[in-house]
């Protein structure tokens, strides 16, 4: 399935009633600090603390009723799982998520709070995509992938159409890659708005598969990685993702654990904004 503007525009209008409009900030000594005009489309003051609501929901209110009735089964270590946890309780969708036994205490109890089932595994010797199949064959559940399917493409690439409306005469956007949703959908935004923009991926230097993939032109898996930015750890490229990236993306840049622990201080001491390390 291809994914176009038109995509992203009607996910826009299906997910308004949950997802929200979120603002963009600006401060004027991070301007100084890092030398150029830049601007924060706030995602972590989102439902759910992240973008992935927009994904979530587009693609659980894409699904036809009898679908729904049958349920889903997802896979996240944190920021996926509350949101599909959040779209699914809206909807009245039974919800099944797979989880790490490391995921972050606090991303647990954001999504239990919303009472679907979860089931853990231990990501260095689990695969948690076998497990959801595993159990989609046994329910009947829908599996409802983290990045790689065209209706969560779209539901992300409505945070790069409200940035442009806000801030139309840009001259870059950067986002953060684990599995390429949203590098995806702000591309396909942004590129069909703005054909010249410049648009980036920003991963960890310990979770550099992207890097790596299209440095190789394939897709190159990499061991569980070890980075503080745990909603980044994807071990490779999505199928549907990585040619999109490969073919719109200006490029994408490696950032030490060091630099993301100093723009976290920088943001939450100037800003008094508070960010998670994704």
């Amino acid at each position: 399935m291809e994914i176009s503007l038109a995509d992203i525009e009607s996910a826009r209008i299906r997910i308004q009633a949950l997802a929200q409009k979120t603002p963009v900030a600006h401060s004027r000594l991070f301007d100084k600090a890092s030398g150029t005009e830049v601007y924060f489309k706030c995602e972590n003051l989102q439902r759910g603390g992240a973008f992935k609501i927009r994904g979530a929901l587009n693609f659980l209110m894409s699904l036809a009723p009898e679908e729904r009735k049958r349920g889903v089964v997802t896979y996240s270590s944190g920021n996926h799982a509350q949101a599909v946890a959040m779209a699914a309780a809206h909807l009245g969708v039974v919800a099944t998520i797979v989880m790490p036994t490391d995921a972050p205490k606090a991303k647990l109890a954001s999504t239990q709070a919303y009472h679907p089932k979860i089931v853990f595994f231990d990501r260095a010797r689990e695969d948690r995509e076998a497990i959801a199949h595993r159990i989609a064959n046994e329910t009947g559940a829908v599996i409802l992938p983290s990045y790689d399917h065209p209706w969560i493409i779209a539901g992300q690439g409505t945070a790069a159409l409200e940035l442009l409306e806000e801030k139309p005469d840009l001259d870059a956007i950067v986002t953060p890659l684990g599995g390429g949703g949203l590098l995806s959908g702000t591309l396909i935004a942004a590129k069909a708005l703005r054909p010249n923009i410049k648009i980036y991926g920003i991963e960890p230097e310990l979770a550099d598969d992207w890097y790596r993939s299209l440095e190789a032109g394939e897709r190159i898996a990499i061991a569980p990685p070890a980075t503080i930015a745990d909603g980044l750890r994807t071990p490779i490229p999505g199928e549907i993702t990585f040619p999109i990236v490969r073919a719109l993306a200006d490029g994408v840049v490696r950032v030490s654990e060091e630099e993301i622990k100093a723009s976290l201080r920088f943001i939450l001491s100037r800003m008094k904004l508070l960010t998670e390390a994704s």
